[in-house]
């Protein structure tokens, strides 16, 4: 009964007790396992090619690796520095007229800005122009604020380049952006020329108004749509301009948590106590950011194609590896190791190259993203231009968890691909090895 199950033992489960350490042996991963690896990656004589391949094995892990990182952090940048600048400058939560208009925009406001989790409710009157100087013209946005609304308007009050803005609400001036102000040749203390078609109503139609403002300050966001488009004016003067008096267009709000805007609406629209319409930013900008999300991820998944290509190379450099080593193995067989050592001797060898690899290019990816900014402006100082690309410099934000990610995916990778190799080696016969090798 014993020999006929014996005989009936499937090839499968022999080869797995042969891998099993027999009783007495040397305990897995022993100091000799990872001697005789460390010995196997050292170029010896005919052994130089396969410490050749594992050199670049390691360089492309590396890279991949690096890419990765940097590639990620970068979209991660973008995304962060184009939300915080397009949702820092129009807020988050926008709030329209239904039944009529927000002449109570004043008392509205007020409420709004008590619900808990709100930082500010900004009343707004918005509309399109025509600004010109004696050195050209350009269609702007111009937006009516209060004084301190736009105090607390941070991304736009903490990047004046010129100019002030004391006493704002006094009617005479306005605040532009930096790139308008070039366009047309202005500074601070300079005259700019406001058009817009809905001036004054006369018996022939609507008048085109056209009135002159000094420039009170100069802003740069670091945004060109926004520091080449935007005119902010006071809100008193800006309902006078467009035909709004004791109105105003919208009131944006501002709350601590961008990405909770949804929680929002409900406790909006009871401080509201009238219908509202509100939308978020992420309605405004949905095709926007969807966009960069789906970058993202196709960037990562083409990227990810750089660490694989990578890991096969550790399976040829291992094959060769076993090829030039298969008298060593046999030696090692018949002085009594065992198939599971010969097979670990691999794994640490093909681990070895992984880890290197990937520790390699976190250092270099993190070292890269972290001074990306220095070493765009040393190498390439003049291929960045904030006129196609929006921002002026480019972005990089690292983001913990998905370095994690792309680190423990290398390094599984690359134990993956040394299992074949190793298993090849363990099922290596001594006999054929000693006889042809």
């Amino acid at each position: 009964m014993g020999a006929g199950a014996t005989e009936t033992t499937p090839a499968w489960k022999k080869r797995l007790a042969a891998l099993a350490p027999r009783p007495g042996a040397t305990a897995p991963f022993a100091l000799f396992e990872w001697i005789i690896a460390g010995r196997y990656l050292r170029a010896r004589r005919r052994g130089g090619g396969v410490s050749v391949v594992a050199f670049f094995s390691v360089l492309g892990i590396a890279l991949g690796v690096a890419t990765l990182i940097i590639v990620l952090s970068v979209m991660n940048g973008f995304r962060s520095e184009l939300l915080s600048k397009i949702v820092g400058i129009n807020g988050h939560v926008f709030a329209t007229p239904i039944d009529r208009t927000f002449t109570d925009y004043a008392d509205l406001s007020d409420r709004l800005s008590k619900v808990a989790g709100v930082r500010a409710a900004i009343p707004l009157v918005e509309g399109q122009a025509f600004a010109s100087s004696p050195y050209g013209g350009s269609g702007v946005l111009v937006r009516g604020i209060r004084a301190e609304d736009l105090d607390a308007m941070a991304a736009v009050s903490k990047s004046i380049r010129g100019g002030t803005l004391a006493d704002f609400d006094d009617g005479s001036g306005v605040l532009i952006g930096r790139r308008l102000a070039d366009s047309l040749g202005l500074q601070a203390g300079d005259t700019i020329t406001l058009s817009t078609p809905k001036g004054s109503t006369t018996p022939f139609g609507t008048a085109p108004r056209t009135k002159s403002y000094a420039v009170k300050a100069i802003f740069e966001i670091g945004m060109t749509e926004f520091d080449s488009t935007f005119v902010f004016m006071p809100l008193a003067e800006s309902q006078a301009f467009f035909n709004k008096e004791g109105d105003v267009t919208m009131i944006e709000i501002y709350i601590d948590h961008p990405d909770e805007v949804a929680a929002m609406r409900e406790p909006l629209e009871m401080a509201a106590e009238r219908p509202i319409l509100f939308t978020d930013w992420r309605q405004r900008n949905r095709t926007f950011f969807g966009a960069l999300e789906v970058e993202r991820n196709v960037m990562f998944l083409i990227l990810s194609l750089i660490v694989v290509v990578a890991t096969l190379n550790i399976v040829s450099g291992l094959i060769l590896l076993v090829r030039d080593k298969s008298s060593d193995i046999a030696i090692l067989r018949t002085m009594g190791a065992t198939p599971g050592t010969i097979m670990r001797v691999f794994l640490i060898n093909g681990a070895l190259i992984g880890l290197v690899g990937t520790l390699a290019g976190l250092v270099l990816g993190v070292v890269i993203t972290l001074n990306i900014k220095p070493i765009q402006r040393v190498l390439f100082p003049g291929a960045w231009d904030p006129t196609v690309r929006f921002l002026a410099e480019i972005p990089a934000q690292m983001n913990t968890a998905e370095v994690v990610v792309v680190v423990i995916t290398a390094f599984l990778l690359s134990l993956v691909a040394t299992l074949y190799p190793s298993w090849r080696a363990a099922r290596l016969d001594p006999v054929q090895a000693l006889r042809y090798g």
